[in-house]
């Protein structure tokens, strides 16, 4: 498993989480993941964080460790992912999050053109989706915003900008035609629900490129094979004041589709 170190010293890792890998265990399937690799490779953070239980056949409970890990990210995303490497780290990094004091950067491919936010005083020139998130009344492995969600259904806000529009043919009359339109954009989670970037963007009917859970009836698209979501960077507070930001550079199949569709090496 090719996981790269951002960044490290005594009490914090960042690593580059690669797509296709789960970041700890669910209990279930027998694949490799992150919680493996610092097992592997930092096993004097076993016992750091808080593992959790999952429920066995003949109502047996498993153990899983989730080794220094203060959040996650979805299997299928890439980037930027924190780590804490004692207790002490652990709990203050836990804290940064409940207080929404960790911000974190997101890049992503979605279908259609975004429409340019109005700009405001508050906000800038950033868009805002401050609509409450809960699981979905069809399938409890999903998540929907506003009406139809399931209790408990909790706020969340996610802000974005819009990097650039696009199409992915050359013919004008074509590029005109929605199912060729497309928009990368920024986003800027203010809170920290499942799927939230995932929910909002398909609430406002441009989900993620390639998404298979909200992506409706949509074709993979842009030569991207999985879910066209990279976390970008994160800034966070060290243990001794300095606010440190960290970014993961862009995974070659994000470059290709932005050279190939926009020119951008």
């Amino acid at each position: 498993m090719n996981i790269k170190v951002l960044f490290e010293d005594k009490n914090i890792l960042v690593l580059d989480k690669p797509a296709g890998i789960s970041v700890h265990p669910d209990g279930k399937s027998k694949a490799k993941t992150v919680s493996d690799w610092l097992l592997l490779n930092y096993p004097d953070i076993k016992d750091v964080g808080e593992p959790f239980w999952v429920d066995k056949k003949g109502g047996e409970q498993e153990k899983v460790l989730r080794p220094g890990i203060v959040h996650r990210l979805d299997k299928e995303t890439s980037g930027a992912l924190l780590v804490a490497k004692n207790e002490e780290t652990f709990i203050s990094l836990k804290e940064q999050f409940q207080k929404h004091k960790i911000k974190k950067t997101y890049r992503a491919f979605v279908y259609g053109y975004v429409t340019d936010p109005k700009a405001s005083l508050a906000t800038g020139k950033r868009g805002v989706i401050n609509v409450p998130i809960g699981r979905s009344q069809k399938d409890i492995c999903t998540f929907t915003a506003g009406r139809g969600a399931r209790e408990p259904i909790k706020d969340a806000i996610t802000e974005y900008i819009i990097l650039n529009k696009f199409t992915d043919v050359k013919n004008e009359e074509s590029k005109k035609k929605i199912e060729h339109q497309y928009s990368y954009i920024e986003a800027y989670p203010k809170t920290g629900r499942t799927h939230q970037i995932r929910v909002h963007m398909r609430y406002i009917n441009h989900p993620i490129v390639s998404d298979p859970l909200y992506k409706g009836s949509k074709e993979n698209a842009l030569g991207m094979d999985r879910l066209a979501l990279h976390a970008f960077s994160i800034t966070f507070t060290l243990p001794g004041g300095e606010i440190k930001t960290v970014e993961s550079p862009l995974p070659v199949d994000f470059k290709k589709a932005l050279k190939t569709y926009l020119d951008i090496s």
